[in-house]
């Protein structure tokens, strides 16, 4: 398909075009010809003063790092302007702030004592707006005007504030040219507003790491163009909607570490496009949709930490693009079907604390691509199918203790620890080995999406 091949780079791609990531510190005076006054070839140099003078308050608010009105007169002019900004010639002949960055280098710091500036919202050419470890002593809501119908913000990006309190305001539903919506690892309470869900522009949204609660809205489907979803690290309940399934676009999808419950709805098949998809350490249960086979772009499917109790299904080897595949501590019981061989693009496979049974299949000894492999903790016997190579290659990275039943050939032994005896008449004799170390988390998943910081995903912002 075509879409496995085009889309892992289309999402970052994506996000780079959103973000307009020159360095924060410069000034943008590349405007279009027909955006210039006519018969002038002379740039704008100077802001509009009531536009200068709310910069001037945000930055008084928010920083102590400089006497700002002093040491920049004029924040936006070409070669003087303020770190953390950026601003764009309008048809005015003036220039207009289009980005703020607050709180990682080289834009400014913030104090102790800054709150959330409001004003930010009545800048009228603002397109981007960050505020990075900037809200961590004092508390601070996210406040809102009623109406911003005019406002051009494009992206919205609060992250790692652990003083911005109380609930996602409604009213950012306000912002029709909203594109991508992150406020991650925040305090932010109370349920997800189902309002930001008629915000049909946006490509992305992380709401991870905060304190919400409640269901996600069915709403959701609503975002046809969204590219990424994470609310990973929350308080949610209830099931998965079957709205989901209308997200035709969605490339990442993360819902790990909450407490949804029920059934992965069969609705998922549709999301042809899909290419990561977390659901770890939920409540999850029962069988796998029917459809889980239509997922052909498919790469990063983590789903550990669930009461699933049923037996691996056969599709999962029909996700050849798959590159990890984690589904431990799940209670899957049965025998590992051999059509996981089929995943020849697999480089972690992580199976541990089940109750599989039977034998490894010989067929994983073809893995050309592992580099994690855990069955730990099954029930599994028989002679381990490894030849001294794999078992050589793979080394602490292969974990089969906890399986009485399994033993090693004396040939494929060489001398590496991984949790099982040596055969000897048909017996396994067990050793206490040192433990492998077990696969990294789902921390080494997120390299391709972030916001995002977004989509790396934060070219990932999306991922983001």
């Amino acid at each position: 398909m075509l879409c496995c091949f085009s889309l892992p780079l289309l999402f970052p791609l994506l996000l780079l075009s959103l973000l307009f990531i020159p360095p924060v510190s410069t000034v943008s005076i590349h405007a279009k010809k027909q955006s210039q006054p006519p018969n002038t070839d002379l740039q704008p140099t100077t802001m509009v003063p009531s536009e200068a003078e709310i910069l001037f308050k945000i930055m008084e608010s928010m920083s102590s790092d400089q006497t700002w009105r002093l040491s920049y007169p004029n924040p936006c002019k070409p070669a003087s302007s303020w770190p953390g900004i950026e601003c764009k010639p309008g048809s005015d002949n003036f220039l207009h702030v289009s980005r703020l960055d607050f709180g990682s280098f080289p834009s400014p710091n913030c104090k102790k004592t800054a709150t959330f500036p409001t004003k930010v919202f009545t800048l009228p050419y603002l397109q981007s707006m960050f505020f990075l470890n900037c809200f961590t002593h004092t508390k601070t809501s996210l406040p809102f005007p009623n109406s911003l119908s005019n406002s051009s913000l494009r992206q919205l990006s609060l992250r790692s504030n652990p003083a911005l309190v109380g609930p996602i305001p409604p009213q950012l539903s306000s912002l029709k040219s909203l594109q991508i919506l992150t406020l991650s690892q925040n305090h932010f309470t109370g349920p997800i507003p189902v309002e930001i869900f008629s915000l049909t522009s946006l490509v992305h949204i992380d709401l991870s790491y905060n304190m919400l609660t409640g269901t996600i809205p069915t709403q959701v489907g609503n975002l046809k163009n969204l590219l990424g979803l994470d609310l990973s690290y929350n308080s949610l309940t209830g099931p998965i909607p079957e709205t989901i399934g209308q997200l035709a676009m969605l490339q990442k999808l993360d819902l790990s570490s909450n407490s949804l419950v029920g059934r992965i709805p069969d609705s998922i098949e549709k999301l042809k496009f899909l290419i990561f998809m977390a659901l770890s350490n939920n409540r999850l249960g029962g069988n796998f949709p029917k459809g889980l086979s239509k997922l052909q772009c498919l790469q990063y499917f983590i789903m550990d930490d669930n009461p699933m109790f049923v037996t691996l299904p056969v599709e999962l080897g029909m996700l050849v693009k798959l590159q990890e595949l984690r589904l431990a501590n799940s209670g899957y019981s049965g025998t590992i079907p051999p059509s996981l061989s089929m995943l020849m693009k697999l480089s972690t496979l992580s199976l541990q604390n089940n109750r599989l049974t039977g034998e490894i299949p010989t067929s994983f000894a073809s893995f050309s691509h592992i580099y994690h492999l855990n069955l730990s903790r099954n029930l599994l016997d028989g002679v381990v199918p490894f030849n001294a190579s794999f078992l050589k290659r793979l080394g602490r990275n292969l974990d089969l203790s906890g399986n009485p039943g399994l033993c090693l050939s004396s040939t494929g032994a060489y001398r590496v620890k991984i949790g099982v005896g040596i055969c000897r008449n048909n017996v396994s004799l067990s050793q206490p080995l040192n433990k492998s170390q077990a696969p990294p988390g789902l921390s080494n998943s997120f390299f391709l999406f972030g916001v995002l910081g977004v989509f790396g995903l934060h070219q990932l912002s999306f991922l983001l």
